[in-house]
């Protein structure tokens, strides 16, 4: 555990040193669980955010993109079930004075009993070899059955609790475990309570007349209310999707863990509507699909998990998690949920205007249902940066940290650095940038030696860097590094921008999916 917190420190660290992520309004003393994306950080999320919308809208012929308002009519909210279920269960530590969800501690305790059952899966794996066979072993070895007996009955019960609205009894499971406050171990618990997440505020010029309205708390309530717009303008058939992209704010009881869970942050999300009942076929296609988008990125197949919910939200029929082996353990990065038809059919009866498709094959109206992708950018940020951040010990001895982000988000693709500062060297690697400046995101350095230049580039995550010494105003060649091996080539200017393109382009990275 002390490793993970170390490796989750220098992740946060990193992050600040190098121009990626900065505590909002930090010159007052910030705001809690607000951050600002810096120079670096706003270029890989803008990656990452394209990477994602490339292969959602542009690669998929039936499925558009929209840009909804984030504030919505208030009746929004009040038929999408927000105002009255949007709530998280709460409790606070008597002793700390600290505030937590009371589901998620009961979810980290059964986290503890997952990772006890995956140690005497790995001990065996060792011990058997090839011969291992994991399903027998899970089946029958004991401990792990208890483990994973016990987990999957604690998890059942906690969402019966919560269905039923029985928060007695989800306090009564807390000290029945003896979950304590993981900061300071104290068990002395208030009872759980439910508190409403979405952020209010005001629509008019006089506070007497003001409408009272709410910043929007997910995305996907933009996409329903414009369905029939899109349908009838696009001239979309069954199945098509809508995709979109934006902020979203909720009041989080416990915003913690860096960008994890933050109260200001932005969602990918894609409604998929679908004739009812071909729902499932549908919902299996987009987990297997989406979980092939985010292991083209390289970060490790063995760092991703499903999670099928044991409490399904009120408009849902089937719910999966694609986890993510965070530096803190396997938490939610996207969700995968069958919505039904609840959405629409709540806005008809609270707008009293339909919305629904007509099918021309069948000859009929219906409310489709809706398969809906939803991932958050700015875990899919923490993810990929976590993971990319590596200490590695050279040949000599000496260490480096580099950041192996995927190429094709890396915020830089390539650095161009003179050797020294004289001799038309700067000159000749100016007109490098200005001649690929054109088709990548590149930057000029010339400061410290170049060595000192290589490593701060393997910081920043830059794929490329290319050299410029006096053989390059002799033969047109230069040095190009590659960031992951250090091995170095000699390439001609002119190759360079295929070269580079070959490694970070979209369309090659997107092929690992198919």
């Amino acid at each position: 555990m002390a490793k993970q917190e170390d490796i989750f420190k220098n992740v946060i660290s990193h992050a600040k040193e190098y121009g990626f992520i900065f505590p909002s309004s930090e010159i007052y003393d910030g705001l809690s669980a607000v951050y600002d994306y810096a120079q670096n950080g706003a270029e890989l999320k803008k990656n990452i955010r394209e990477y994602w919308w490339k292969a959602m809208v542009q690669m998929h012929e039936n499925i558009v993109g929209i840009d909804a308002a984030i504030l919505m009519h208030p009746t929004t909210w009040k038929a999408s079930g927000h105002v009255d279920a949007f709530n998280d269960p709460l409790i606070d530590n008597k002793d700390s004075k600290k505030r937590f969800r009371a589901d998620v501690l009961i979810e980290d305790y059964c986290e503890k009993l997952q990772q006890k059952a995956q140690k005497e899966i790995e001990k065996a794996r060792e011990r058997f070899g090839d011969a291992f066979d994991e399903a027998q072993f899970v089946a029958t070895n004991g401990r792990v059955v208890d483990y994973l007996s016990k987990k999957k009955t604690i998890l059942e019960r906690m969402a019966k609790s919560l269905d039923s609205g029985d928060l007695e009894d989800v306090k009564a499971l807390i000290e029945e475990l003896e979950i304590a406050d993981p900061d300071t171990g104290s068990k002395n618990w208030t009872e759980v309570r439910q508190f409403n997440l979405m952020f209010g505020t005001k629509l008019g010029a006089a506070a007497e007349n003001a409408m009272d309205l709410y910043l929007r708390p997910e995305t996907a309530q933009g996409i329903f209310v414009n369905f029939l717009n899109v349908q009838k303008t696009g001239r979309m058939k069954i199945p098509f999707g809508i995709a979109q992209t934006g902020k979203a704010f909720r009041n989080e009881i416990v915003a913690r863990q860096f960008i994890f869970r933050m109260r200001e942050f932005e969602q990918m999300e894609m409604q998929f509507f679908v004739k009812p009942g071909e729902e499932m076929k549908w919902y299996e296609y987009w987990k297997e699909t989406r979980l092939k988008w985010h292991q083209s990125l390289g970060l490790g197949a063995e760092n991703y998990r499903f999670h099928d919910h044991e409490k399904l939200a009120h408009y849902a029929n089937a719910a999966a998690d694609i986890e993510f082996n965070f530096p803190f353990g396997f938490k939610e990065l996207e969700g995968i949920h069958s919505r039904t038809d609840f959405d629409l059919k709540a806005h008809e009866q609270y707008s009293g205007k339909k919305l629904q498709y007509f099918d021309t094959e069948e000859n009929k109206n219906y409310v489709p249902y809706v398969v809906e992708t939803s991932v958050g950018l700015d875990r899919m940020f923490l993810a990929v940066f976590s993971k990319s951040l590596q200490e590695e010990t050279l040949e000599d001895g000496s260490t480096r940290t580099v950041l192996r982000l995927p190429s094709v988000l890396a915020p830089t693709k390539a650095a161009v650095l003179p050797l020294v500062k004289k001799d038309g060297l700067p000159e000749l690697a100016r007109e490098i940038v200005e001649e690929l400046k054109w088709d990548f995101n590149v930057s000029y350095d010339e400061k410290d030696a170049v060595g000192r230049r290589y490593r701060r580039q393997d910081a920043l995550g830059t794929p490329f860097c290319i050299t410029v010494d006096h053989q390059t105003l002799e033969d047109q060649t230069v040095t190009l590094r590659h960031r992951d091996t250090m091995v170095q080539d000699r390439v001609k200017i002119a190759d360079l921008r295929g070269i580079i393109n070959a490694e970070v382009s979209m369309r090659n990275w997107l092929l690992r999916t198919k």
